[in-house]
């Protein structure tokens, strides 16, 4: 069975309270449980992370190609500030989608940029908790059998 890191960024923590129309209103546990179960129905060991802070993401995704297949990663703002992230993604040698529960191109213009986006296998953005899910299959497929 594969296995992949579902790894959340600052603030993830506050979901479902967090600016629910933007961010929707599901927990993070309750994102990491359909993610989780969804992984099952396809095979996958989904084991989540989430953290407000850079090193401890750093140390996660280091941490990840001793063990992980893949990763979603929701980078939260520090999708746009963080070159360390980015080295991290770089240096880890498996492929990662990064992921955005809204549209971030139709929000703040600082948000349209991404430090991370070009060391990912691809991006998904705007469709609530189902970003989530889309980065699964795709991981799933990137993965192949």
């Amino acid at each position: 069975m594969k296995s992949i890191l579902l790894l959340h960024g600052p603030n993830l923590n506050l979901l479902g309270t967090r600016e629910p129309a933007v961010y929707g209103s599901l927990t993070l546990d309750e994102i990491n449980v359909r993610i989780q179960t969804a992984g099952k129905e396809a095979g996958l060991e989904v084991r989540c992370l989430q953290s407000n802070h850079e090193g401890a993401l750093i140390d996660a995704l280091h941490d990840a190609r001793n063990w992980a297949d893949g990763v979603i990663f929701n980078p939260g703002g520090y999708t746009h500030t963080s070159v360390a992230l980015r080295d991290a993604i770089s240096a880890i040698g498996i492929p990662v989608v990064e992921v955005h529960l809204s549209n971030v191109y139709a929000r703040e213009e600082f948000r349209h940029t991404s430090l991370i986006s070009a060391v990912c296998k691809g991006k998904i953005s705007g469709f609530g908790w189902h970003s989530y899910w889309l980065g699964l299959m795709a991981l799933k497929e990137i993965l192949g059998d």
